[in-house]
């Protein structure tokens, strides 16, 4: 096998209908056994090298691509993509877009399939797989069903099933608590020693620490600096700050109280947010076990606890979204059902693709506002940090700043309850900066809920922390 597992020589890229170039002359080698981490703020052009090194580049988002990619000597633009996937497996940000079964068990399998392996030898594969990720819990569920931790297991699974000789991760942790993520690390460091070769483009660092044989630094759709892993994962937190990169410390203890942030435990009758018969149902399987609960008014909370755990089902059942829910809100005095929760309520989902609609990033976040109401979107635009990209179509942004779009439709509705569900998955520290200043800042208007496994945005602007574990407040 050829010491060189993946080359990228000169190449530039525009996305069609793309206004400037995403890529500029960018030139990487990559060894075979290597593990690579690409590292940079949103939009610099991670997600575009794992996509020509895993051939959606040029096979499915098209553009104007000038150099050339190779794996293992074959070009990408010249092998079919179904030839490819044999070689590279990919974990995506947003693991619903490879998804193409609705049940896991099949999921997994279906690479497998594809490649057109006997059927023992598929068994054989997903039985590791699953084995590997610990997940054997989650066998036979539901894709709809599951969380988006949950879904993201489900993806590396598949991955790992079958069997490639590179493997590429984009955002592979962006949903992951902190127990799922470790098992993640173990499972590259399997890879790793087999001699795989490992490709990541991440936000969250620490725990790559141990992992990363080189790290690339890009900016502006061009690599500005490389490092091998110990020079970099050696930098202080203030360094990678100023890089726009996320610390590398440990950040494990999230679940703890902080100075500064209380803990949201059982029912307080002075709360102005009080919840009754939060009880919700997957058909046999329980997720949501709540009698009763008080939330502080005009408050940061955080909404916490493993992949899984309930999480977006409470915050769902919370804003009025959740089919069959018969519980109640009562604030100020006065019962909500779920019908007038809709009415005072917004969410920004997990999978914020499924909240954009409209042609550019400004008419998304007008959609349901007055005219009146663009000046002030612009200076929410702006404060984000996205306002250069008000004439873009919001699809063909970067996962971190379509989450932006989405924040931006959520400040603008001036609800009186906002909900982020993973609002800074994706998100590189100045968009985790931004969005923990404007959460804080927006909380005297209204009460605002974040689930979130984000442990620097919980210390940057959460009041409260509200820990749910197996469906119950823990």
């Amino acid at each position: 096998m050829s010491t060189i597992a993946a080359e990228i020589k000169n190449v530039r890229f525009r996305y069609q209908n793309g206004e400037e170039n995403v890529l500029n002359d960018v030139d990487l080698t990559i060894s075979t056994g290597e593990c690579v981490l690409l590292c940079g703020g949103s939009g610099c052009g991670k997600t575009t090298v794992t996509r020509l090194l895993n051939g959606l580049i040029p096979h499915y988002y098209e553009g104007e691509l000038c150099g050339k990619t190779t794996v293992f000597g074959k070009s990408i633009g010249d092998t079919p993509i179904e030839d490819i996937a044999g070689t590279v497996g990919s974990v995506f940000q947003n693991p619903r877009s490879q998804f193409f079964c609705v049940d896991t068990t099949t999921e997994i399998a279906f690479g497998c399939e594809n490649m057109g392996l006997p059927e023992c030898e598929i068994h054989k594969r997903v039985k590791k797989a699953v084995a590997q990720m610990q997940i054997n819990d989650l066998l036979d569920r539901s894709i709809f069903k599951l969380s988006g931790g949950e879904k993201q297991k489900i993806a590396c699974a598949g991955a790992a099933a079958m069997q490639p000789e590179i493997f590429v991760l984009d955002e592979p942790t962006s949903n992951l608590d902190v127990d799922s993520i470790e098992q993640l690390k173990n499972i590259l460091r399997l890879w790793k020693n087999s001699g795989k070769t490992i490709v990541i483009a991440e936000h969250r660092l620490e725990w790559l620490s141990s992992l990363c044989d080189r790290v690339i630094f890009m900016e502006n759709g061009q690599i500005i600096k490389e490092y091998d892993g110990n020079t970099f994962f050696s930098l202080d937190t203030k360094c990678l700050n100023q890089m726009g990169l996320r610390t590398c410390k440990s950040q494990k203890n999230y679940f703890d109280d902080k100075p500064g942030i209380h803990a949201v435990k059982k029912f307080r009758s002075d709360s102005n947010i009080s919840l009754h018969d939060f009880n919700y149902s997957y058909g046999k399987h329980s997720a949501l076990k709540i009698s009763s609960l008080g939330l502080p008014k005009n408050s940061v909370t955080a909404v916490t606890g493993h992949n899984g755990a309930g999480k977006s089902t409470f915050v769902k059942c919370l804003c009025g979204l959740q089919r069959g829910f018969k519980g109640k809100v009562i604030i100020d005095g006065i019962s909500y059902n779920s019908g007038k929760m809709r009415k005072i309520s917004y969410m920004v989902m997990q999978d914020v693709n499924h909240q954009l609609f409209a042609e550019t990033v400004l008419e998304e976040v007008m959609l349901g506002a007055d005219e009146s109401d663009e000046e002030n979107a612009l200076v929410i635009l702006k404060r984000l940090g996205i306002e250069q990209y008000k004439n873009r179509h919001p699809m063909s942004l970067s996962g971190g700043q379509k989450q932006r779009v989405a924040i931006a439709s959520a400040l603008l509705a001036k609800k009186s309850l906002l909900v982020f569900d993973e609002p800074t998955s994706g998100l590189d520290f100045t968009g985790m900066e931004s969005t923990a200043e404007l959460l804080s800042s927006i909380s005297d208007e209204c009460t605002v809920l974040v689930v979130t496994h984000d442990s620097e945005l919980i210390e940057r602007c959460c009041t409260h922390i509200l820990h749910i574990e197996n469906g119950k407040i823990s």
